[in-house]
């Protein structure tokens, strides 16, 4: 009974634990990641994890044709530069932050409305830590009201 009690604890402890990390993570999107948006509309969502260099993610959403829109992705200063590549259904690569400077924004208007991929990559860094950065990602959307 007691080993069913330590094993409840932890599991409760470890879920209360990703709930905070999330919610903090969530909260550095609104706080500092929104801005990056301006002068575009948010769409309301945001869309934010805690990463450790080297891993990757995903995330596909539609855009529609003859809208104004902006992609901004930030990340925690300890992990730099975020890499980020916008892909359309064919694997073409529309986008690619490393040959604008590793610009956070991108800012664009498709002819025809499609799902896209946006791809983030957060880059080993140079740093003398035997153990890797980790810290909150965020990809942000915007639109322009017509």
């Amino acid at each position: 009974m007691k080993r069913i009690l330590q094993g409840l604890f932890v599991i409760i402890l470890l879920a209360s634990v990703s709930f905070t990390v999330h919610a903090q993570c969530k909260g550095f999107a609104k706080k500092i990641c929104k801005l990056e948006l301006i002068p575009f509309i948010h769409d309301g969502n945001y869309h934010a994890a805690i990463l450790t260099e080297g891993e990757e993610a995903e995330l596909y959403k539609t855009f529609y044709s003859g809208q104004d829109y902006r992609i901004a992705v930030c990340g925690s200063e300890a992990l730099g530069n975020i890499e980020f590549q916008v892909i359309d259904a064919y694997k073409n690569i529309l986008y690619d932050n490393r040959e604008h400077n590793n610009s956070r924004i991108w800012d664009f208007r498709l002819e025809s409305s499609q799902q896209l991929k946006i791809a983030i990559k957060v880059p080993v860094g140079k740093g003398d830590s035997e153990y890797p950065a980790s810290g909150c990602v965020s990809i942000m959307f915007g639109f322009k009201e017509k």
